[in-house]
């Protein structure tokens, strides 16, 4: 019995699929989209919750919101950013669950939880 191999995908859904796994290759931009992932939050508290300044968390921020994987919105002064996608959050995840050891409890929890 044969396996079915699928259709080729088009080269500019490879292009754009790709790209985003690039961008996901920093690892505070994915640190960033875990914690967005537990719910919103502004630029200062990523920035505690990752170890960066807040400059670099700003850029990484402005990356993933202009490849569409996180929006903002204005809360007084304050931009507070959250993921309005959720199956980037269902894939970031999946890639998590893959490398996590068998000691670890196999759920997210959500911060100050």
């Amino acid at each position: 019995m044969s396996i079915p191999v699928p259709e080729p995908l088009p080269p500019d859904l490879l292009q754009e699929t790709a790209a985003t796994f690039g961008l996901l290759s920093a690892s505070v931009r994915l640190q960033i989209l875990w914690l967005l992932a537990s719910g919103e939050s502004d630029v200062g508290t990523l920035a505690e919750a990752t170890g960066q300044s807040v400059a670099t968390v700003s850029h990484h921020l402005a990356k993933l919101k202009l490849a569409g994987l996180v929006r903002a919105r204005r809360e007084g002064k304050r931009q507070v950013y959250f993921v309005d996608d959720s199956n980037i959050v269902e894939l970031v995840g999946l890639a998590v669950e893959h490398h996590r050891g068998p000691a670890e409890p196999k759920t997210h929890r959500a911060r100050g939880a």
